[in-house]
Order: C-alpha cells, then structure tokens, then sequence
C-alpha cells in the first residue's frame, strides 16, 4: 500500500525526500488544498505533471486529453457537470473509464486497484481541465440549446429572441425618430403650454444625473469580519469569454496569476468561441496551470458573448461567479475586497466593481471615453445603487452569488448588452445589486471604427433591453414598482434620446447661423427654456465626468472633458448606426478588437469606496 508521503515523494520527483514531501502535505492541510494542486503551485511544476508522475508511480495510464471513437456519453443533466469526476468513454474497440481524482481520491483508486488489478487497465488518469473539455464536447448539443432557449424558461414574456419581432423593431425606429423629431419641434410652435411637456422630457434625465452628482462618496464601512484564511474562503469562479483574442491572451492570463486569492480556490474558464482556432491554442498553451481550463463554444447562432456565458454556466462550481474581458486587469486584491463586501452585505447579489480606462492619454477618443466611464462607473452606478432603483450593469467584472445567477435564468443570449439587460432582471426579481471601488483597468478604442463600432453595439443593446421589457408593461410595474418603473424608464430612454437631441439642437442653431433659416425661439419662456436645457445639460455632463475623473485619480485628462458636446455627435452617429442594425440584423454582435498594452498602467491609489443597494 502506497502512503501520502511517497506518492508526494514521487509527484516532486528526484531529489526530493520525507522531509519534503511531509512539508507540502503539512502545508496543503493547513490552507486546505488538495495536495496536487498545492504541489502544482508552489513548485511551479505544472498540473500535467504533476498528475502524470502520480499516474505513473501508482501504476495507471495517463492522458492529457480524453477521446472518443463512438459516440459522446452525455449527462442527462446540465447542472451535475461541474462535479463530474469520472467519465466511461469508447476508444477504439473497447470502454475505458477516465477519472481526474484529487490527492487523496488517487490513493483510494490505487488501494481498489491492488484488489481488483485489472483497473490499472481500464482506468485512466487525466487533469480535471481535460474532464471538463471532453464534457464540454459531449454535451455540447444540450448546452447549446439550454444557452438558447433557458432563459425562456423563467421569463416566457421577457425574452429578446421572443419579444423583437421585425414588426416591433421597425415600429420602434420609426416611434423613436418621430419622438426626436417631435421634441425638436415644438419650440417652434407659438403656443406656450407645450412647454410644460417639453421641459420635464428634456430636463428630467439632466436632474436625475445631477442628483447623482450630488450624493457624496462615502468610505466604506469597517469589516465585520476578520481578514479570510485560504480554509475559510469559498471557491470563486472566473469566466473569460473570448472570440478571435489569441493576441490577448498572455496579458490575461497574466494578470488572473497576480490575482490574491488562494490557487485551489479559483475555478478559471476560458470559454472561447470553436471558429476561433487561434485564441484556443494560446489558452491550451497556459493550462498546465491548475487553475486554468478550457470550454470550446460550438459553432452557432447566435454569435454573442452571453451565449458563450450561458453555454459555461453550468460548470461553474464557485459559491460566486466573476466575468472578466480579454483586456481586463483586475486589482490583485478585487476578489478579496468583494467578498468581503458580499460578507458585510448579505442582501446583496451582484456587486459591479469599477472600470477605469487604462489610456486616458493617448488620444483625444480615449480621454472622452475615460471621462465616461469615469463618471458611469465612479458617480451614476454608485448613485443609483445607493437609490435602490435599476442599475444597468457594466458588461465586465459583474460579480455575482452564482446561484441569484442561475436562479434568474443567466444571461439573455440574444441581447447585445448582456449586462445592462441582467441589472434590470435583477431588480425585477428584487436581487439588490451594488458597487465596489475595487478596480479593472480597460484600454478603450483608440481609432474612430473601433470606437464606433463599439458604441453602436452598446446602443443597439439599450434598445433592446427597452423594448424587451417594456413588451409587457403591467408585468413590469408589478415586478418594479412605480419608483423603479419610472427610474428604468428615464435611464434607458435618455442613454438613447440624449444623444439624438442633442445632435439635432446644434444642427438646428447651425442651420440658423449661417443661413438665417426657421429661426430659433428668440424671446420668452420657448427661449429661456432652451438655454436652461443647454447650459444644465452640458454643465452636469461635464461636472459628472470631472467628479469620477478626480475619484479615479486621473484629474489630468479634466480639460479634455469640454469636447464632450463634440463628442456628443458622434455618440448620435452610433447611435443612428444602432437603430439600423436593431431593424435588420438585431442579434448581430460588432466585435471590438483589442490589442494588449507594453505594460500595465499605472494605477492610483483609490480609496476602498462601496456602495449598496437597498432592498
């Protein structure tokens, strides 16, 4: 019989001793590891490894993939498939039983061996990431209608693929330009009680940024509970969707290394897309790291990012569940700092923590951007957690209590903007969200296609999440409320309003100045209306991009910040872009293409601000 010590002698191979092995073993008990992966970790050998020297020493077969020759085995049910260890699969002409066991569960297989020799025949060894590649492909038929259609299943009359109909979205641009349109006019007319409908529309999205600006940025409240030990911390699952990134990849992984958060605690899944070659023989090159594994998304439709989210959920096996894009780097410490948060918040199910652009400087397209985000992520998310009222969600670095996650269906894999339609499913299930100052750093697009097509994505996705819910809106008001209603309805509506507006205002006052055409309201209330929407909706922009810029520390790009209204313009075109694709390609995804940085950005020193959202 084969004792812990020695097959730990065998795993760190030559030279190593009793007194060595004895050492590790005593280190994976006390941090609560299992002792393959601490070996892995600690001595930089590598799971492959690892697992083939216990393979060998204990007398099996090992095989860094599983493959088939007959057809796939697959699970009846989709939520078993994180914890499947063991798998019978044809090879060639006969069923072999393939087994990723830990530390211990390879003792007890060689103990069942030694009574039964012929399992160290029919039993071969393979790394846990091979198990769950080879599950992945089995069920592949299944995961991929469940991303599909599993949505529709908790929300029957809230689905994008359901809901958005061809007669629906062109009724919908049509609605939406003669809204524009309608709102433009009516300074024209000579009545004066338009007013007392054209104010509130124009003025109350301005009012309900300015309240944002306005709620004061509080530290965070003290821990009330002590610094996590590895034992004590549950495991944290990390998912990386990714399509046609291999250039990003070494960036990424290197920044989930630096992460603080105990190696045999976190369940990485790069979940990258099956016409995407490329990237998925860069993330195989990086698994020989245990924390690391790959999930290969078959070819279908639709191409979208939350249908590859969708497709990985079930193998999920953290108590909580991070998203995190290809160009993303988290603070080392964001794990830690939202669990710590969830812990102090138990209410809370989905915690958004703050995205800070990376290259402010290089350009006038990604200090405009920084200011943006800086604002949305830094003053208006804050403020709307704090407010209790739907917080449209960042489309990274979203965490969530995996089973919130899963009980409200995932995400809508036919939406483009995944996040911001999951913050309003949350809120209509009455799942408090709230925000983390912890950090992930993003480089914005650096050139005007990029950009564009970027924004026009984000565009078309509000539309989406809009339409969709507003399909049935006593449901909505039954599930919202009148407070929540009204604050959906303002937020949404204005992110795809504002811009078209303003864009035909300026075009209206260009017109006039250089052609003395219709003419402007020049006296009166028409007049003093139209200079108060002017100044408060520019003053309160500028004002909310200079706030966050000052949070995230990054006060140098502030004078860039008076080109907004320019940069106003071209969110217009976007957005008229966004209206187009909504009419004819709606589930078309715009990919925006990254390209990894020399070094990582300097990063501020950023106060551990957090808000809640009450429930």
């Amino acid at each position: 019989m084969v004792s812990a010590s020695q097959l730990m002698q065998a795993i760190l191979g030559p030279g190593s001793d009793e007194r060595d092995a004895g050492q590790l073993l005593a280190e994976a008990q006390t941090v609560g590891a299992d002792p393959l992966i601490h070996a892995a970790v600690t001595r930089a050998l590598g799971i492959d490894v690892v697992m083939r020297r216990a393979a060998s020493f204990l007398g099996f077969a090992f095989f860094d993939v599983i493959s088939d020759t007959g057809d796939p085995m697959s699970p009846a049910r989709p939520e078993l498939l994180a914890d499947i260890r063991v798998v019978r699969v044809r090879t060639i002409d006969r069923l072999v039983t393939y087994a990723a066991p830990g530390f211990f569960g390879l003792l007890t297989l060689h103990l069942a061996a030694l009574g039964d020799p012929t399992l160290f025949r029919r039993v071969c060894i393979v790394p846990h990431a091979a198990m769950k590649q080879y599950l992945a492909r089995a069920a592949s038929d299944m995961l991929i209608t469940q991303a599909r259609q599993n949505l529709t299943r908790h929300w029957p009359r809230a689905v994008a693929q359901l809901e958005l109909g061809k007669a629906v979205r062109l009724g919908f641009a049509i609605a939406l330009l003669l809204v524009v349109a309608g709102l433009l006019a009516l300074p024209f007319i000579d009545a004066a009680w338009p007013i007392l409908v054209w104010m509130p529309v124009m003025l109350v999205p301005t009012l309900v940024r300015l309240a944002a600006l306005l709620v004061p940025e509080r530290a965070a409240p003290p821990d009330v509970v002590p610094d996590e030990q590895p034992f004590d911390m549950p495991i944290y699952s990390v998912l990386g969707p990714l399509r046609d990134e291999a250039e990003m990849i070494d960036q990424l992984c290197a920044a989930l290394n630096q992460l603080d958060y105990p190696a045999h605690r976190l369940d990485i899944i790069f979940v990258v897309e099956e016409r995407s070659p490329e990237t998925i023989a860069a993330v195989t090159r990086k698994l020989n790291n245990p924390r690391f594994c790959l999930l290969e998304v078959p070819h279908a439709l639709p191409l979208t990012k939350p249908k590859a989210l969708d497709f990985a959920l079930p193998f999920c096996r953290g108590e909580f569940v991070v998203v995190f894009d290809a160009e993303d780097r988290p603070e080392p410490d964001q794990l830690r700092r939202v669990l710590r948060h969830f812990r102090r918040a138990p209410n809370l199910h989905c915690i958004q923590a703050r995205l800070v652009i990376a290259n402010g400087r290089k350009g006038v397209f990604p200090a405009l951007f920084a200011g943006e985000y800086a604002g949305l992520f830094s003053v208006f998310l804050p403020a709307l957690a704090h407010w209790g009222v739907v917080m449209p969600l960042g489309g990274t670095s979203n965490h969530f209590r995996l089973s919130s996650l899963r009980a409200i269906g995932g995400w809508d894999a036919y939406n483009v903007t995944e996040d911001a339609d999951l913050g309003v499913r949350l809120a209509r299930r009455r799942l408090a969200c709230g925000t983390s100052t912890a950090v992930t750093w993003e480089d914005a697009p650096e050139t005007l296609p990029g950009w564009v097509g970027q924004r026009a994505r984000w565009m078309k996705g509000w539309m989406q999440t809009f339409l969709v819910h507003n399909r049935h809106p006593r449901a909505l008001l039954a599930d919202l409320g009148w407070r929540r209603l009204l604050a959906f309805e303002i937020i949404v509506a204005s992110m795809v309003l504002g811009p078209l507006l303003h864009t035909g205002f300026l075009a209206i006052c260009l017109f006039q100045m250089a052609f003395g055409g219709i003419g402007l309201p020049r006296i009166g209330l028409w007049a003093l209306s139209c200079v108060v929407v002017m100044a408060l909706g520019y003053g309160v922009a500028i004002a909310t991009a200079i706030v966050g810029l000052r949070r995230t520390g990054q006060g140098a790009l502030i004078p860039a910040q008076l080109l907004l209204p320019f940069y106003w313009l071209l969110i217009a075109w976007a957005t008229l872009r966004a209206l187009r694709d909504l009419a004819f390609r709606p589930f078309h995804w715009i990919k925006t293409r990254h390209s990894p940085v020399a070094a990582s950005a300097p990063q501020p020193a950023l106060p551990a601000l957090e808000r809640t959202v009450r429930p």
